[in-house]
């Protein structure tokens, strides 16, 4: 599980009829002070999360577990949103 930033969202014409309905976000994996890294991934949305918000991620076989039964061909999953916080700690 990693923690990341959503900073866009995504648009597509033509995708696997599984995604249907299913919401694409462009997320950015986070550092350990809060930063974003430079490396953009692309995410299901299962929890309802919006541009600017910082979540939990999960990625490989684990991004498929939220859409359980349907066996979906995502490779990372936003699983949840975290409240806000302070990194002040992490650097101490």
């Amino acid at each position: 599980m990693r923690l990341a930033r959503v900073v866009g969202t995504v648009v597509c014409t033509a995708k696997n009829a599984s995604l249907e309905g299913k919401k694409m976000l462009v997320i950015k994996l986070l550092d350990r002070y809060g930063k974003t890294t430079e490396k953009s991934l692309i995410a299901l949305d299962s929890v309802g999360a919006g541009v600017g918000e910082d979540v939990y991620c999960v990625h490989g076989k684990e991004a498929s577990f939220p859409w359980h039964p349907t066996d979906l061909p995502a490779d990372c999953t936003i699983v949840g949103i975290l409240d806000p916080y302070n990194f002040q700690l992490a650097r101490s």
